[in-house]
C-alpha cells in the first residue's frame, strides 16, 4: 500500500467517525427537541401527511435481519418516496446503539412493547429554522455520497 493510500484510508476513517458521530448528536437533539418520529408505519404516515418537513430519514437493520423481506419491501418503498421528494436518506447498522441513544430501555417488560426502530425521520417545520451541526454534517455527507454514485451510504453505529 503506498502512502497516499494509506492516507485515503486514514481520511475516510476519520470522516466516517465525524459522521457517526454526528448522527449520533442528531439523533439525540431532534429527539429532545420533539423532531424525531421513529417506526416504519409512523413514518410513512408522516411522509404521506407533510414529507416537506422531513429532512432526513435513517433506516436502521442489523446483519440478522437482513434476511426480513416484510422489511425490506418497506425500505424500498421509503427510500424511493425519500428519493422522489429529496429527502436524505442513510443506512444504519447498530440497532443496540440507536436503542440506546433513544433512552429505550434495555429489556422490555412483559407488558411494555419495545419501539420499532427500524425507520426514524427528523423533521424541520416549514415555521422554523433549526440549525443542528449534526444536521448541516450529515447532510453533507449525503449529498457527498451520491457525488460518488452511492445513494444511500451506510453508516455503523459503534457500542460503547
Amino acid at each position: 500500500m503506498t502512502l497516499e493510500e494509506l492516507v485515503a484510508c486514514d481520511n475516510a476513517a476519520q470522516k466516517m467517525q465525524m459522521v457517526t458521530a454526528a448522527v449520533e448528536e442528531l439523533l439525540v437533539a431532534a429527539q429532545r427537541q420533539d423532531r424525531l418520529t421513529v417506526g416504519v408505519y409512523e413514518s410513512a404516515k408522516l411522509m404521506n401527511v407533510d414529507p416537506d418537513s422531513v429532512v432526513l430519514c435513517l433506516l436502521a437493520i442489523d446483519e440478522e435481519e437482513e434476511d426480513d423481506i416484510a422489511l425490506q419491501i418497506h425500505f424500498t418503498l421509503i427510500q424511493s418516496f425519500c428519493c422522489d421528494n429529496d429527502i436524505n436518506i442513510v443506512r444504519v447498522s447498530g440497532m443496540q446503539r440507536l436503542a440506546q441513544l433513544l433512552g429505550e430501555p434495555a429489556e422490555t417488560q412483559g407488558t411494555t412493547e419495545a419501539r420499532d426502530l427500524h425507520c426514524l425521520l427528523v423533521t424541520n417545520p416549514h415555521t422554523d429554522s433549526w440549525k443542528s451541526h449534526g444536521l448541516v454534517e450529515v447532510a453533507s455527507y449525503c449529498e457527498e455520497s451520491r457525488g460518488n454514485n452511492q445513494w444511500v451510504p451506510y453508516i455503523s453505529l459503534q457500542e460503547r
